[in-house]
């Protein structure tokens, strides 16, 4: 034998005795006859090696019959609830996904691999654990090492779990180096070379980083069940095709607008309204109509209009957040293009707009009179354009509604002029603006090439036709600086909505009133206590009619004094005092009560309350203040803001002399001063109501005792034959209702 091999290597087999060596002895004998027994009762390394195989065979089978009757188990559940009549049993039951289980089983991978790789885990496991162990006892004891190995390559094959299919592709491999290693073992031993046993717990360790860096990537974000995510999925899409079909449909509807069909469109919109949601709603009409308004190109006037009227009749009719969504997205558009500079045409299109929301009355003419003042202060030449467009569209309304402020834009509009207006190398359209502006201020339409109300007025009319809800104020009084910044503070002028702003309740009609009363002088303050102003009220109405340029700015300041109900009786109180004190008739109280009588049925009330008081004081009145109450009350009676029913406080079979000179100048006046269809309206209002009866008897009584008798007293012939015709068509008046009298 070759020296080294074999030495101090216990093989477990003792070599026989050789005759003839001298070790036959009775010593030797028994030592042999010990060392046979010692090998007959330790069994051989590769019967040790079979042993446990068998063991892990047995547990393994173990393991499989548990999982079989485990499945029986499943099946017997399955047929209770019920599951196993399913036609797809390889999908997920929808009684596992509405019960949350889904969540739980999507921690394994779905089919039998997974489940028997869950189930395999646990042997899977305790199979490396041995290995482990029998590698360390390979260490020990070297002279094991081949049986062991080829033993190892018996177990290992029934410990490959089908689902693992990386770490099987690393055992071949290992098992391949063990084969090269066994065939050069008979040359030397390499004891460096990684076991079977060592590679497969690397493979199974590279598998728990795997599976713990993908549950950190789930757990950062946020799981969403997979029912929940299909669920949200499904509504998405549904959403999308509802509001894509929607805005087809209100995209055909705008597309085939025009006046003689706007009544049905805006009931097909109103009837979207009531079938979607507002929010929807509001955003498509919304997009649908700036999409056909707001083009690079100016569109027709006439095109904007009907646009404007159709939002203006959704606007009373379904509700005023239809309008102020359009608006606030409108002003906002307008904010941005006008910060660009560019040749297009979308900041005209966009106050053409602006204004046809000013004509039919959606928006009040604070918004306006705010575009008005940023467009001046900044005084370009595209501002000064837009600001030809919007006073042409609605510059007369504006000297209506407002022309104190009408007047202190112009004023600021020629200071900017004159301050700015020499860097323009082109001065006509400075020129033309002011001229604009001029016209404006005395009310003179010829100035203004291309004015034409008409249009605006033909679809006034239509609006009020269409418009189911007249009751209420739908005036959107947002400022330029509310919609801009919506977003941020929110939308007050939307009930409802929330507002984060500046507080909106406060004593705004104390603050009015002191600053009117600390701006007039105080010869007018002076005036005022003469007249027996007492209070702070009489005093402000009474300021505010002496400073006011005319009726209408007397109105609309009047108006915004912000007077509660009893507050707003004094108007009247002081308007009638201070007609009744002039020298000299003016016609300016006249047309201030007849604005106020028309405003609200409250203001008439208060008036005819206030002349049965004058009619009771005829006697101590003047005949100066008599005359301008007669005057008064022809003026209110020709208008029909009164009807002679106002007379039925009067006693016909008591009267004295005041009121006998006091009536027979109001008829006389009535009789031969007004038109024959006026004088008809007016006598007929009163015929046909049985309350009234004595009020026309007494009429006819008194207008044949007291006018016919003394009707040669007139001067000439004419006038009394007039005179009597004109008794004859109030007679004939009085006794017929509702027809057409024939002269």
């Amino acid at each position: 034998r070759s020296p080294g091999v074999g030495e101090g290597v216990d093989s477990g087999v003792k070599p026989l005795p050789v005759e003839g060596d001298g070790h036959t002895g009775p010593g030797s004998l028994e030592e042999e006859r010990k060392e046979e027994k010692a090998a007959t009762a330790r069994p051989p390394p590769a019967q040790a090696a079979r042993g446990k195989g068998k063991s892990k065979q047995t547990r393994r089978m173990g393991l499989l019959e548990a999982n079989e009757e485990e499945e029986r188990e499943i099946q017997r559940l399955e047929k209770a609830l019920g599951l196993n009549k399913r036609k797809n049993k390889s999908a997920m039951p929808q009684a596992f996904a509405r019960d949350g289980l889904d969540y739980i089983l999507g921690v394994i991978e779905p089919g039998a691999a997974g489940l028997s790789g869950l189930y395999e885990s646990d042997d899977e496991t305790s199979a490396v654990e041995e290995e482990d162990l029998m590698n360390e006892e390979v260490e020990s004891d070297p002279d094991q090492t081949e049986n062991q190995e080829g033993s190892g390559e018996d177990t290992d094959s029934g410990q490959e779990s089908e689902g693992d299919k990386a770490c099987v592709m690393e055992m071949e491999t290992s098992q391949d180096d063990d084969d090269d290693e066994e065939e050069e073992e008979e040359g030397g031993s390499q004891p460096d070379q990684p076991t079977r046993g060592n590679a497969r717990a690397d493979c199974s360790n590279n598998h728990v980083h795997k599976e713990q860096t993908s549950s950190e990537e789930t757990v950062s974000q946020k799981y969403i069940p997979p029912q929940l995510r299909e669920m949200s999925e499904t509504m998405d899409a549904k959403k999308k095709e509802e509001l894509a079909r929607l805005k087809k449909n209100v995209k055909g509807l705008l597309n085939r607008l025009s006046e003689p069909n706007m009544a049905s469109i805006s009931n097909q919109l109103e009837e979207f309204y009531m079938t979607n949601s507002r929010k929807d709603m509001n955003d498509t009409l919304t997009d649908v109509l700036l999409a056909a308004c707001v083009t690079p190109a100016l569109m027709p006037d006439r095109l904007m209009m009907e646009h404007v009227l159709l939002i203006s009749i959704l606007h009373h009719n379904v509700g005023i957040e239809v309008g102020g969504h359009v608006l606030e997205t409108i002003v906002k558009q307008f904010d941005e293009h006008s910060r660009s500079i560019s040749e297009t045409k979308e900041c005209d299109n966009l106050i053409n707009l602006i204004a046809h929301f000013y004509n039919f009355h959606v928006i009040q003419c604070v918004l306006v009179f705010d575009i008005l003042k940023k467009l001046t202060s900044n005084f370009k030449e595209k501002d000064i354009a837009l600001i030809l467009l919007l006073l042409k569209q609605v510059g007369f309304t504006l000297r209506k509604d407002d022309a104190a402020a009408l007047r202190d834009l112009i004023i600021e509009a020629q200071n900017k002029a004159n301050s700015v207006g020499k860097q323009f190398q082109d001065q006509t359209r400075i020129r033309f603006m002011l001229e604009t502006m001029l016209a404006l201020k005395n009310n003179d339409m010829r100035k203004i090439p291309g004015y034409d109300p008409e249009p605006v007025e033909k679809l006034r009319k239509l609006q009020r036709s269409l418009i189911h809800n007249n009751r209420g104020d739908f005036l959107l009084r947002a400022t330029l600086e509310n919609l801009l910044t919506a977003d941020q503070v929110g939308r007050w002028w939307i009930v409802g909505s929330s507002w984060s702003g500046v507080p909106m309740i406060e004593d705004t009609s104390t603050k009015k009133q002191q600053n009117i009363v600390g701006e007039v002088s105080g010869k007018i303050m002076e005036l005022a206590r003469k007249q027996r102003m007492n209070t702070d009220i009489r005093k402000n109405i009474f300021c505010v009619m002496m400073t006011s340029e005319d009726y209408l700015d007397a109105f609309e300041k009047l108006l915004r004094l912000g007077l509660k109900d009893q507050q707003e009786r004094e108007i009247i109180h002081v308007l009638l005092h201070c007609c009744l004190q002039e020298k000299i008739f003016n016609p300016f109280y006249a047309f201030l009560v007849e604005k106020f009588c028309e405003y609200d049925r409250r203001f008439q009330m208060t008036f005819q309350f206030s002349m049965w008081d004058r009619f009771r004081e005829l006697k101590s009145m003047t005949n100066v203040a008599t005359t301008s109450l007669v005057r008064l009350l022809v003026h209110l009676l020709s208008k029909k803001v009164v009807s002679l029913s106002i007379f039925k406080v009067i006693e016909f079979s008591e009267l004295d002399k005041p009121k006998v000179r006091f009536l027979r100048q109001i008829l006389q006046k009535l009789l031969m001063e007004t038109e024959q269809e006026e004088l008809v309206a007016i006598f007929q209002r009163i015929s046909g109501i049985p309350k009234l009866a004595m009020l026309r008897e007494g009429l006819k009584l008194f207008i044949i005792h007291f006018l016919l008798k003394n009707a040669s007293s007139l001067g000439t012939s004419e006038q009394t034959n007039l005179l009597k015709e004109r008794v004859e068509i109030a007679e004939k008046a009085l006794q017929t209702k509702d027809t057409v009298l024939k002269f």
